[in-house]
């Protein structure tokens, strides 16, 4: 079980990021290693506006909504999970993580001026046919209550020797019916850092992403969800699942396709860049 470790705020990111990539060098990522099992709680936790507004513009949500996106709770809680992840202990570098997957519940409606716990720990270390993946989950209460929770996956990328347990080939889906197209202009990922506070190097500049091996910086992917919820709308009470399934190269230009309840994102010769699904919650 996680020891719970109270915090009297969230923790400022760019230290965090600053002391990750120092430390990045020394780990040796496995993914039978030990991790931090501390829960990181935040209570009494209250939304800023302005960046809450930050936030909307760059991912098309509509501007002083009432209510929080499906996604923001995943902003809220980054840099706890920053935090866990550029602990010494931790053994997966922080530089040049990728953000594979994330599923997350909203279980009710979230009052943008409302007062929230917030809480993050490290859940599992998991092998990749790639490397290896970190499991994180995300926990938002009000009075006690647990209103919106999510589980995101990140991929150190390194030498298996091998097919994980779990590689298991994907069923190719028909594209969906196409909604909509979006030219991605090339300082879109740090527009989306600067609002979400993720500035990953991966995400920022041709110079900054090709050492981690892209020729080119690539969309954040909760940018990539988030702007295809904006495009698609949720129910109040939703779980959303997603896969990013392939770098999005910035610039670059992607169609939005949606149809039955999910949602992708394809390239201009139609390679699958994000695929994932709504469903209202509780599942009828």
């Amino acid at each position: 079980m996680a020891d719970d470790r109270p915090l009297t705020a969230v923790p400022a990111l760019t230290p965090l990021l600053a002391r990750g990539a120092l430390l990045s060098p020394l780990k040796r990522p496995r993914p039978d290693a030990d991790f931090p099992r501390t829960r990181l709680v935040v209570p009494g936790l209250r939304v800023d506006p302005a960046r809450l507004a930050a936030y909307e513009r760059a991912c098309g949500f509509p501007a002083g909504a009432a209510t929080l996106p499906p996604t923001y709770p995943h902003v809220l809680g980054f840099p706890l999970a920053v935090r866990l992840m550029s602990r010494r202990d931790f053994p997966l570098p922080l530089l040049g993580l990728v953000h594979t997957s994330i599923g997350l519940t909203r279980r009710a409606s979230l009052p943008a001026a409302g007062t929230y716990a917030l809480a993050v720990r490290v859940e599992a270390l998991l092998p990749h046919r790639r490397g290896t993946e970190a499991a994180v989950v995300t926990e938002l209460r009000a009075g006690g209550e647990l209103v919106w929770e999510s589980r995101s996956t990140y991929l150190a990328r390194h030498g298996t020797g091998g097919r994980s347990s779990s590689d298991v080939p994907r069923r190719q889906e028909p594209p969906l019916p196409v909604r909509a197209e979006w030219r991605l202009a090339g300082d879109l990922g740090r527009r989306y850092g600067a609002a979400s506070g993720d500035r990953n190097p991966i995400h920022l500049h041709p110079l900054t992403a090709r050492p981690f091996g892209f020729p080119r910086p690539i969309a954040h992917g909760m940018w990539s969800v988030a702007r295809c919820l904006a495009e698609h709308g949720t129910p109040e009470a939703v779980t959303v699942r997603a896969a990013f399934e392939a770098p999005l190269p910035l610039p670059g230009t992607v169609t939005y396709g949606a149809g039955d309840g999910r949602f992708e994102l394809r390239g201009g010769e139609g390679r699958p860049h994000l695929s994932g699904e709504v469903v209202p919650y509780p599942a009828a």
